[in-house]
């Protein structure tokens, strides 16, 4: 079934939305979610609540690509349950080096200033990354967005992971020096 199918099933209130949906992506979000949460039982809890959560917000919104929505609303609900369990002193070991190696790009300060300054943050970083080449945009967003580990993203691309880091690392030092260039650090 296509997309349009599908979105057209959630706004006539369809539970078959949710079939269709789970049919169509289920594996691509399991995906997402196994890469940050790193847990079956957790993918899993995390695959429910996505289809709950597309349930609530189609509509009123309409996604203009299924699929990336589907996989953001996982991402940000496996996120969500990360930030839980690092509460609880929990989370993965691939997701703790995931953050440890943009630690130094992200302030650390709680203040009104900082959430004002999200926005800027966000927009230097998106047109930062469009100005990368599409293999260093592509292992960028797989490490950051998707928080794949560096073993899967070498083998994707056909790169030794040795090759990976020290791509991650120019990037992560050209986003550095944009981000200080803007005065966002």
């Amino acid at each position: 079934m296509e997309d349009r199918q599908i979105i057209a099933l959630f706004f006539a209130r369809s539970e078959s939305a949710l079939q269709e949906s789970a049919q169509k992506y289920a594996a691509y979000c399991r995906t997402v979610a196994m890469h940050i949460l790193q847990n079956h039982e957790d993918a899993d809890e995390a695959l429910n609540d996505t289809w709950l959560a597309a349930w609530n917000c189609i509509p009123p919104h309409e996604p203009s690509n299924l699929q990336t929505f589907l996989g953001r609303l996982t991402r940000n609900i496996a996120l969500k349950r990360v930030r839980s369990d690092r509460a609880k002193k929990r989370g993965t070991p691939e997701l703790r080096m995931v953050f440890d190696e943009i630690a130094d790009l992200l302030r650390s300060d709680e203040d009104i200033e900082q959430k004002i300054a999200e926005h800027a943050v966000t927009e230097t970083i998106n047109a930062f990354l469009a100005s990368l080449p599409e293999t260093e945009r592509n292992v960028f967003v797989r490490r950051y967005y998707y928080m794949q580990p560096i073993a899967e993203i070498a083998a994707a691309h056909g790169f030794s992971q040795s090759k990976v880091k020290s791509m991650l690392h120019r990037i992560r030092k050209k986003l550095h020096i944009k981000l200080k260039k803007e005065d966002l650090l």
